[in-house]
């Protein structure tokens, strides 16, 4: 398995979490060498616009115990950020990111979708043009 084959394998999050954190150990935040197969993998700037988002909305306890802890922010009402950077957004904005819990990431995150108000927003603190 290459370097960058996790990202079409899918993670069995029942699966402990040590394991987990081993088997994407080798993942930078700013690696260049994430697939780009999509417009938010060419861009992430909806992950990295506000401390106070991605909060959780509408998701249960069982769907929130998915998500690693050391991706949750302290008060347990969204995710952690590093400044305004989402801690489970990799890669460079603009460039080539991807998401490192994209098959449990919020509901609010499920929805945001390419060329809407908020990603066109989000493109435009980040210096990108807005997508159509």
């Amino acid at each position: 398995m290459s370097d960058i084959a996790w990202h079409h394998q899918p993670i069995d999050w029942a699966r402990p979490r040590k394991a987990i954190a081993q088997e994407t150990s080798h993942m930078e935040k700013n690696d260049p060498a994430i697939i780009v197969e999509s417009p938010c993998q060419a861009c992430g700037a909806c992950c990295a616009c506000s401390s106070d988002w991605p909060r959780f909305t509408t998701e249960d306890d069982a769907v929130l115990d998915l998500i690693p802890q050391e991706f949750v922010n302290e008060r347990g009402s969204g995710m952690r950020c590093d400044g305004d950077r989402c801690a489970a957004l990799s890669g460079r904005i603009g460039v080539a990111t991807s998401c490192l819990i994209y098959a449990v990431r919020p509901e609010v995150c499920r929805t945001c979708m390419p060329g809407d108000p908020e990603c066109n927003l989000a493109r435009r603190r980040h210096g990108l043009p807005p997508l159509a």
